[in-house]
């Protein structure tokens, strides 16, 4: 399960998975499209599970914007300098998801037993749709960058393809810890089918939690290796990490094969 040196990368979603971020980042799409086109947005495109290179395509073709490619890189620059300068507003909205900071901390400190006994451990960072700033800008409203190597993570302006992130993340990980990260030492952890889709095609271990806007059966028929009812409980986190998530999808998540976690429930704004 883990990779050359017994190294386990550990690749977080935020929105919904880590974070509540009380619709931040949609509202800096307002903002953003209104200073680039001189009026207000008519729609966001779907959010959830995307990157924020494809929403802002999808959302420019929406609003009828000519040639929207030729306009998605100015949009991420001008998003980014927004986001960089969200910090009150994003601490006054952004909140961790419950059990998500003893989640982070109770990894940091099963690498740290690890580490005494053999080589390697757990290094945790991000793979998320967010583009780098307002990642940050998120988790650090939240409290949760202590346990994150944001320099080791993936980011929603890299490509339109969330599965694309994960080999871009291995990268930058095994440049940082001289590890492969390979097959199952990748375990990617987030709340939509979108983030379990892009573990499976990576070859990678996906750990799904229902907090957003998908119940337990929905991740479970993705084909999410693990599915947790949120994060409250650390060692059916620790169990599903490390441990290959072999405990039945049906027990970790608390519901029966047949009853799953009832209907789809409405999208969330990130």
């Amino acid at each position: 399960m883990t990779g050359t040196g017994g190294e386990l990368l550990v690749l977080w979603d935020i929105d919904y998975t880590l974070v509540n971020s009380g619709g931040l980042g949609a509202d800096l799409y307002q903002v953003v499209f209104s200073q680039m086109f001189g009026r207000p947005l008519p729609e966001l495109a779907p959010m959830a599970g995307r990157t924020d290179r494809a929403i802002i395509l999808a959302t420019l073709a929406r609003a009828s914007v000519p040639r929207p490619e030729e306009h998605v890189d100015a949009f991420i620059a001008l998003l980014g300098k927004h986001a960089a300068a969200s910090g009150d507003v994003a601490r006054a909205r952004a909140r961790a998801l419950p059990g998500a900071a003893n989640a982070l901390a109770a990894l940091s400190a099963r690498a740290a037993l690890d580490a005494t006994a053999r080589p390697g451990g757990v290094r945790q960072s991000v793979l998320t749709g967010n583009i780098r700033p307002l990642a940050e800008a998120k988790l650090g409203a939240a409290g949760l960058l202590a346990h994150l190597d944001l320099d080791a993570g993936a980011y929603g302006d890299a490509h339109e393809v969330r599965a694309e992130l994960v080999g871009l993340a291995r990268q930058r990980a095994r440049a940082a810890y001289g590890s492969a990260f390979d097959g199952a030492a990748t375990v990617l952890v987030g709340d939509t089918p979108l983030d379990v889709a892009a573990a499976l095609t990576a070859g990678a271990r996906a750990v799904a939690v229902a907090t957003g806007a998908y119940p337990a059966a929905d991740l479970a028929a993705a084909g999410a290796h693990a599915v947790l009812p949120d994060l409250t409980d650390t060692c059916l986190l620790l169990s599903a990490v490390h441990d290959g998530g072999q405990l039945p999808v049906c027990v970790i998540s608390g519901v029966r094969p047949s009853a799953a976690c009832g209907p789809s429930r409405p999208r969330q704004q990130r």
